[in-house]
């Protein structure tokens, strides 16, 4: 075996890290239900600081951010949500 075929060896086993993926192939559905975990309890903490806001137990400032993050927290669901529908129906367009 000669020195350069060493050397591409050595080169591939090195670079090879690289292209492999990083992530497991169940960390996507541990991605998207920590997705889901996180959407909840941000819903959860708006509905509390309203309850305590009716009981005039939380500051109004607080209500006010707490449905702040609650719509961002909707819309970006919508949005994701369409853009998924949107690629199945681009999906089944497809050719066969």
């Amino acid at each position: 075996m000669d020195i350069t075929s060493l050397n591409a060896v050595q080169k591939y086993a090195a670079s090879r890290p690289a292209t492999e993926p990083t992530a497991a192939p169940g960390a996507i559905g541990e991605a998207a239900s920590g997705l889901a975990r996180d959407f909840a309890a941000t819903l959860k903490e708006g509905e509390e600081i309203a309850m305590q806001s009716m009981t005039a137990e939380a500051d109004p400032h607080a209500l006010v951010q707490a449905l702040a993050q609650a719509e961002l927290a909707v819309e970006t669901a919508v949005t994701v949500r369409n853009k998924v529908v949107e690629a199945y129906q681009e999906i089944l367009r497809m050719p066969v």
